[in-house]
């Protein structure tokens, strides 16, 4: 059974990187995707990735954050952390080019907390 599993610091620095890697270690995903879901408001999309390497950034986290993947693992790179970027976040991903809802994989989710 695959299950991602995202790993990273809680309280974060200015410049923090998550990753998410697959348990079982295949990680043969084409699509993938960052979400993050603050108290009180809906889950939206950070950052995605089709498996044609077609990159899309929320405008709000957009010239900061950087989606990638090496090695198995998928990565978020996140600088110039603001407050408002304090979120539980989750990788998703999906064996096909496009990420398909409904059919994603997802990780548990992280707790990324920034303070002022």
């Amino acid at each position: 059974q695959v299950q991602l599993q995202e790993s990273g610091p809680g309280l974060v620095k200015p410049s923090q990187t998550l990753s998410c890697a697959d348990s079982g270690g295949a990680f043969s995903f084409k699509a993938m995707a960052w979400y993050r879901q603050a108290p009180g408001k809906e889950r939206e999309l950070v950052a995605s990735v089709t498996g044609g390497g077609i990159t899309d950034y929320a405008y709000s986290v957009k010239g900061r954050f950087t989606i990638s993947n090496a090695k198995n693992t998928m990565y978020l790179q996140m600088n110039s952390l603001k407050p408002e970027d304090t979120a539980v976040y989750y990788c998703a991903a999906d064996y096909t080019v496009v990420l398909r809802p409904g059919r994603m994989l997802w990780g548990q989710g992280i707790q990324v907390t920034v303070s002022s």
